[in-house]
């Protein structure tokens, strides 16, 4: 189940589904992630936070995060991703702050919120209002329960913040580690250092991995064609797609977007 909402540039999406190991990333939304079935490791900074099911994650705007899966059970969670401006409230928290540590466990939360996020997941296109009232109840209920720090306290250096920055604002055009150290102002070898030792992986990888995590969201949240989702995520061809998105996700394009509309 998925769901889409629209409020002239702002935009609500929810979907129910099995989480995916992603790279370190950021993004100006506000992130939750509840885990129905099974777990989930989710990343902040240096830091690895374990969620069981139940327990649910919150990643504020602009702060660096990825996930792993390590159980081979049967992992199930469903991500919440909204404006920051859909919630005056907490506009300022949500901009400012930052929780630490990001993850609530579930014999801390009241039923209320997870009823809110299946009202969410359940409710119909034209529901923003009522959806938007569900968030409310959401961040009123959890909120409170973080210790709440200095949003530039939490995370990496100032490097590796606009190496994701970087990497997130140029993934859909060609670029190479040389004209990224360039644009940067740092060596290229200073920058490989960064990948292979914080990210795991070499340039190229985190690259790929920036493309098919951005492809795989307008798979499972529009009805665009696969060749105009290939070359919007900066894939040159439809066949480089498609060879890259098998080898991460064992399945093709098309197969994975029937499979998690199901």
């Amino acid at each position: 189940m998925h769901l889409v909402y629209e409020n002239t540039k702002e935009e609500i999406i929810a979907i129910k589904k099995t989480p995916v190991h992603r790279p370190p990333h950021l993004h100006n939304a506000l992130e939750i992630v509840y885990v129905t079935e099974g777990c989930v490791e989710l990343g902040v900074g240096e830091e690895l936070f374990h969620m069981d099911q139940g327990d649910i994650g919150f990643i504020f705007p602009n702060i660096i995060h990825h996930y792993q899966v390590f159980s081979y059970q049967r992992n199930q969670a469903i991500y919440l991703n909204a404006s920051p401006f859909l919630v005056d409230r907490f506009t300022d928290i949500l901009e400012n702050k930052a929780p630490k540590p990001p993850v609530i466990k579930a014999s801390s939360i009241e039923p209320d919120v997870y009823h809110a996020f299946n009202s969410i997941l359940g409710a119909q296109k034209d529901d923003i209002t009522l959806v938007q009232a569900y968030l409310q109840i959401i961040l009123a209920r959890c909120i409170p329960k973080f210790q709440l720090v200095e949003k530039g306290s939490v995370g990496s250096t100032d490097l590796i913040y606009r190496t994701v920055s970087y990497v997130s604002g140029n993934f859909k055009h060609s670029i190479t580690l040389e004209s990224m150290a360039r644009d940067l102002g740092v060596s290229k070898y200073v920058l490989s250092r960064i990948f292979s030792k914080t990210f795991h992986k070499n340039f190229n990888q985190y690259l790929n991995d920036a493309r098919l995590g951005y492809a795989c969201q307008r798979l499972e949240n529009t009805e665009d064609s696969i060749t105009e989702i290939c070359l919007d995520s900066g894939f040159k061809s439809l066949r480089t797609f498609n060879r890259a998105f098998k080898e991460r996700f064992k399945t093709s394009p098309s197969e994975y977007r029937v499979t998690i509309h199901r």
